[in-house]
């Protein structure tokens, strides 16, 4: 596969003594993204983000075509090159049988709407490299296979007319450029690092990264692959500036930097870059006071698809997750790893739909909400928001008070002094339900039947 040359841009500038001054793009004085962003600037960039609270993961490349099985071992998924330790020019193979010709944006993007997400992160470059775009600096794409057509382009272009917004996985880590550095220990010996420069390839992802923005306009990159040791602050720091540079309103999470901790997803304290944070398969017991944040989490137990992975997440855990994590003030990014066909699982289809039935009558209690007043509730969970000069609390019902199981369920709200107003079931809002004020909070009276998932 053939990399394009890289060219440094030079900028020619009459100054008032007549003389010509040639300046590198580096040494161009800019407001630094990071530093001088003020706290209204920041609320004003971040929040459609953080009233969405709901968005889909898609991971999809090359890794989907064994889909997770490689010489009788059937543990794989977008890892599988690395994993299964595959000479990269068996897996070049890959390029050559990438035909998706089921895909369909409008379908895939349809499904996020009607399950409630309001934007989808799909990777444009995962670590094995390959790009999801036809790119002017690389042969390692889409153009490249039989399909040949521009899945980012349709994917954004889908998105633009179901009010979604495009958003890109791209992975600093590339298992294939000649120029990434650190080699897998594996391949040393075939892929030795003698003429590799890490420098070249920062540049060669950063004019890719150019070239997405300005053809695609997303609204988040999310990164990955920062943990390598070649990867250090400065360039993350670096990054994070040159992509605000790109698109001064755009979203990017912790991962551009090295200031991650695991998988908890949390940065620590200091002059990291990234505005928000990555639990990833976790859900933070309190949530994340102070700080934005996402919970990324797979459907079954692999981010890429896997034929024989048959450990589902039910709807109803899923759903329960959703509340959860909207309850602790995060988003919940859900993952779908479709097929090499461009379809999706049919078990993700059927959750999608769950979800979506009940995003129908509850979505009120999701979107633009807060993390709830209360530290631990016993019975479920609590989102809020406020309604004019009042506050609504979205109690999200998951299982009966002790208390009501052999007759009417009462439904006890305690450390709170308002006045309650009246209560409703949110999908009967005209059907007020018996409530009484009583010592440091209320009681409820809860009509059956609940719908078993979560009754808000």
């Amino acid at each position: 596969m053939m990399y394009k040359s890289t060219t440094f841009l030079l900028l020619l500038i009459m100054i008032s003594s007549g003389a010509l001054l040639f300046l590198s793009e580096d040494n161009l004085q800019a407001k630094d993204y990071w530093k001088d962003e003020t706290r209204q600037e920041r609320d004003i960039r971040m929040a459609w983000w953080r009233e969405a609270r709901f968005g889909m993961f898609i991971h999809w490349g090359l890794y989907a075509i064994p889909a997770g099985e490689w010489k009788g071992k059937t543990k794989y998924a977008e890892w599988i090159r690395h994993r299964a330790r595959i000479p990269i020019e068996t897996y070049d193979e890959f390029v050559s049988k990438f035909n998706p010709i089921k895909f369909n944006a409008e379908e895939w993007v349809k499904m996020a709407k009607q399950a409630g997400m309001k934007y989808i992160v799909i990777t444009s470059k995962h670590h094995d490299g390959f790009c999801l775009w036809p790119s002017k600096y690389t042969d390692y794409d889409i153009e490249s296979t039989p399909f040949k057509r521009d899945i980012l382009g349709e994917m954004t272009k889908a998105c633009k007319k179901y009010n979604i917004k495009m958003c890109f996985y791209h992975s600093i880590m590339d298992w294939h450029h000649p120029d990434y550095l650190p080699r897998r220990r594996w391949e040393r010996s075939s892929r030795p690092e003698k003429g590799a420069v890490f420098k070249r390839y920062i540049q060669y992802m950063k004019n890719q990264l150019t070239e997405l923005i300005g053809k695609y306009d997303p609204a988040v990159l999310w990164f990955d692959g920062e943990w390598e040791g070649t990867w250090v602050h400065d360039m993350g720091k670096d990054l994070y500036q040159h992509v605000r540079e790109l698109k001064p309103n755009i979203i990017i999470n912790n991962r551009v930097d090295k200031g991650r901790k695991g998988m908890a997803g949390t940065t620590k304290e200091g002059e990291f870059r990234g505005d928000f944070g990555t639990p990833e398969q976790q859900i933070p017991g309190r949530g994340l006071p102070g700080v934005d944040w996402e919970s990324c989490i797979t459907m079954n137990r692999h981010w890429g698809w896997n034929k024989n992975d048959q450990e589902w997440k039910s709807s109803k855990d899923l759903i329960r997750k959703l509340v959860d994590i909207a309850s602790k003030g995060g988003n919940f990014l859900l993952n779908i790893g479709p097929k090499a066909d461009g379809t999706f699982p049919q078990e993700a289809i059927d959750r999608l739909k769950d979800i979506g039935m009940w995003m129908e009558k509850n979505s009120e209690s999701i979107y633009k909400t807060g993390a709830s007043p209360f530290t631990k509730l016993s019975w479920g969970r609590c989102t809020w928001k406020k309604i004019k000069n009042n506050t609504r609390l979205f109690l999200h019902l998951f299982d009966l008070p002790q208390s009501g199981l052999s007759s009417t369920p009462k439904l006890t709200v305690t450390h709170f002094s308002n006045e309650p107003v009246k209560a409703s079931l949110l999908s009967n809002p005209e059907k007020q339900l018996k409530m009484k004020q009583i010592k440091n909070g209320v009681e409820i009276s809860i009509d059956r039947p609940l719908d078993g998932v979560d009754t808000v």
